[in-house]
Parts: structure tokens; sequence; C-alpha cells
């Protein structure tokens, strides 16, 4: 924890936008993607409500070995996260469930190699899982305008890849709006790895602006699950069971990962999407976050004022960083995003948006008190009950709302495997191999690097 108190801090100067946003009127959220899977607000259904209650859990080798055994596990351990999701009319309708993880090298090369692709050496290249409409003429104007927006950005665009998929076993209405899955790979063209994930940001920001001016009427809503040069994403309106059938780049042995974090989607209040399963780009959540429309308020009255070292002319163009039609979690997502492309370590900024409780607590040493209490006139707290999984690809870790209001239990074996999920036995270890086995408590944090 000290090491992380010492580092530098707020590459994102939000403090200014604090002072100035008191007394500045705004709407709770700003105008974004349609999703033709949900209607507009009406009676007593408001879209801004979406909130799930769901499965999480995630398995990982503690010393980054990576391995297809690691994958199959994720996916053994959602499908026995299965009866924490629910299903609709059919029971074939899941609310949704998905998978992330480190980019697969070795796979991504065979795979590239298909298509006459040459991919740079691992982390100079981006794969981007894209959710593209069903019809031609959409798809086609959409991978257009994502290839542009590309070019502009300065990166280079090596193709797309159809991604295989076996749609014969989900439900008729996950299926009447299943987007076409595509891949496209961008190359690199700075040294720097940290410097290429910000400007992929970007990228995806600005394809989900422009792409919401197109106006498309189609029944799959466009959606980018992942755009990275380290992780990537494969979910959907899915059983949890339903994963590994439905995509099957994940049964090739080639597909290796030392993470693997998965999420069985339970929506409370909200209709089931492709695009609102998780995990999303950072983070897979079990709860709510009760706060949300003030925490996106205060996003949006930060915009003026708000500004960064790192990502300088770019920052604008990510606005708006959260848009209209998405759930509480997938905001906690964009808010997280933003920290970290603005320069904060990735448990610096869980810390900021979940924080322990600290006011009043003597308990608490006086150098992690003085953090939260700094960080408190910087960022108001994602308040509810969450159990919250993250990762960047490097390191994976869990935290816990201050309550502790929702269950984290996890163990760590003898032969660095560590597992975390929503309740023990999603996966069988053998006694005697399992050196640790406890639950998150109120506001901690589990971290693996």
């Amino acid at each position: 924890m000290a090491s992380e108190l010492s580092n530098p801090i707020a590459q994102v100067n939000i403090q200014a936008a604090l002072e100035n946003s008191a007394s500045n009127q705004f709407s709770i959220l700003d105008s974004g993607i349609a999703n033709p899977s949900k209607p507009n607000k009406q009676g007593l259904y408001n879209p801004s409500n979406e909130h799930d209650a769901c499965g999480v859990g995630f398995v990982a080798h503690i010393k980054g070995k990576k391995s297809h055994d690691i994958v199959q596990k994720g996916l053994q351990l959602l499908t026995n996260l299965t009866h924490r999701g629910a299903t609709g009319y059919d029971p074939k309708l899941g609310d949704g469930a998905g998978l992330l993880m480190q980019i697969p090298d070795a796979f991504m090369r065979k795979e590239a190699a298909k298509l006459n692709i040459q991919l740079p050496a691992a982390g100079q290249y981006a794969v981007g899982n894209v959710f593209l409409p069903q019809a031609d003429q959409g798809r086609e104007l959409v991978e257009a305008l994502i290839g542009d927006i590309i070019q502009e950005e300065g990166q280079t665009l090596l193709g797309w890849r159809q991604v295989p998929v076996d749609n014969s076993n989900i439900a008729q209405a996950a299926r009447d709006t299943e987007p076409n899955m595509r891949q496209v790979l961008i190359a690199n063209t700075a040294n720097d790895q940290d410097v290429f994930e910000r400007k992929l940001f970007v990228i995806r920001k600005r394809i989900e602006h422009a792409v919401v001016k197109l106006n498309l009427k189609d029944n799959a809503a466009f959606y980018i699950p992942s755009l990275s040069s380290r992780t990537i994403v494969y979910k959907g309106m899915l059983l949890a069971n339903e994963v590994g059938v439905y995509y099957l780049d994940l049964n090739d042995e080639a597909v290796v990962s030392a993470i693997a974090l998965v999420h069985q989607r339970f929506s409370t209040n909200t209709f089931p999407a492709w695009d609102l399963a998780h995990p999303f780009r950072m983070i897979a959540h079990n709860g709510e976050i009760n706060t949300v429309q003030g925490n996106v308020n205060w996003m949006a009255a930060r915009h003026e004022t708000m500004r960064s070292a790192l990502l300088g002319e770019d920052l604008e163009k990510l606005w708006p960083l959260i848009v209209d039609g998405q759930s509480d979690s997938a905001c906690f997502d964009n808010c997280l995003e933003l920290l970290v492309a603005g320069g904060y370590s990735l448990p610096h900024a869980m810390m900021m948006l979940i924080p322990e409780a600290w006011s009043g607590n003597p308990l608490m040493d006086e150098e992690r008190r003085a953090f939260y209490e700094y960080h408190a006139a910087l960022m108001e707290p994602w308040d509810g009950p969450a159990a919250v999984a993250f990762t960047d690809g490097r390191m994976i870790g869990a935290t816990l709302d201050r309550n502790g209001l929702r269950p984290a239990r996890y163990l760590v074996t003898d032969d660095d495997l560590v597992m975390m999920a929503s309740e023990m036995g999603v996966l069988n270890f053998p006694q005697e191999k399992i050196v640790k086995k406890w639950r998150l408590e109120p506001g901690k944090m589990l971290r693996f690097h």
C-alpha cells in the first residue's frame, strides 16, 4: 500500500473542475449509441436505472505463466456460476456472460497468417473485437469509418478477421439481435505500448461517437467489447455455459492466457443486451452502484476544466465519455478507463472510485487516511453494494465496497494459481494444494501483478 501512496498522482487534473462545477446545470447522461434491444423511457422504466446483480470470478497464474488450461478453468468457473444468472421466457435466453483474457499471440499469428497478414511483435499490435451490423451495407460503412479513424490517429489498419461462432444453440431472441462478429487488427506506430493503449482508447471513443451519427437502422447494436494490445473480451447475450461453445476460438489449444476473468449477468430492472454483458474492458462487477446518476453528473461537470498531460488534445475526443443507455457497471468502466489513461495506476484508480471507510476510522493509519482524504476532493465514491474484479492484462485483482455487501472469496494454491469468485466451490482444487483461503473484506483489495 505504501508504494502505491508514494506514486506521483493526478495526471488528469480534475480538482479545478470540482471547484467550478457546483453551480453548473447538466443532463444526467449524454446522447449515445442507440440500442435496438432496449425500449426508450416509458412508464416505470428508465434506462438510466440499469443495474445488475451477478456472478463474477477469475482464475490466474500468479507468476504469469500462460496456458490453455487457465482459459478452460475460466470457462468452467463461468459455467458453475450459471445459477447466479437468469433466463427469460426462453430457457436459452440469458442475461449475458463473457470472458476477458490476455491476447493469445501465437493464436493470433496463426489466424493472421491465413489472411496474409504479418503481425508486428507482441504488444505492438492490437486486436479489437467488434459487434457490427447484420446488414452488409451497414457493416461495410462502419468498417470503412473505422479504417479512416485509425488512419487519422496515425496507426495502421492491418485487416479484418471474421470471428467464427456457433449460434445453433442460442435463443431465437438472441439470434435476432446477434451482431456480426469481426476482429480488427491494428499495428502500433509508436514504440511505447502505454502510448499505444491510450491511442486505442481515443480511437475507440471516436469510432463510437462517429457511428452514432450514422444513425444506422439495424437489429444488432454496434459495440466494441475490447480494443487493446493486451486484452481481449469474448462476451454476448449468452448463457454461462454457452460462451465456450459460441466462440470457437476459445477451444483452440493455442489460445493461452495467464488470466481469465469471467462474469454471469443477472440484470435487475433491466433488459438483456449483447453489449451490456460483462466483462467490460477493465472490470466485471457484481452489485449495484446506487450513486451512478450523481457520479455521471459530476463527470459531465468536469468536462470543460479537465486537462491531461498524457492525453493532451486527445482528451477532448473522448467526450461524451459516458453515453446514454449504459448500465452502472459500464459507466464505472468508462470512468476507470479515463483515470488509467490519464496516468493513475489501476489499483490507485480503483481506490479512488471505491474507497475504504476512512472517515472517523480510528484503526486506519494516518498515511492511508491522508490518501483517501486527499482523493475525496478529486473524486466522489461510486457507492453501492459492489464486488468488482479488475485487470489491465498485466495485473488482476478485486475490491469490495466499504460495507461488504457482496460476497467475494478467494484461494491460492501451492502451484501458483489464484481463484476469486462470488462463492467457493466453482472450481475444485485438492485441499492439500490450497495454501490460503479467505474472503475479501469490506473496503479491501486483492491484487496480483
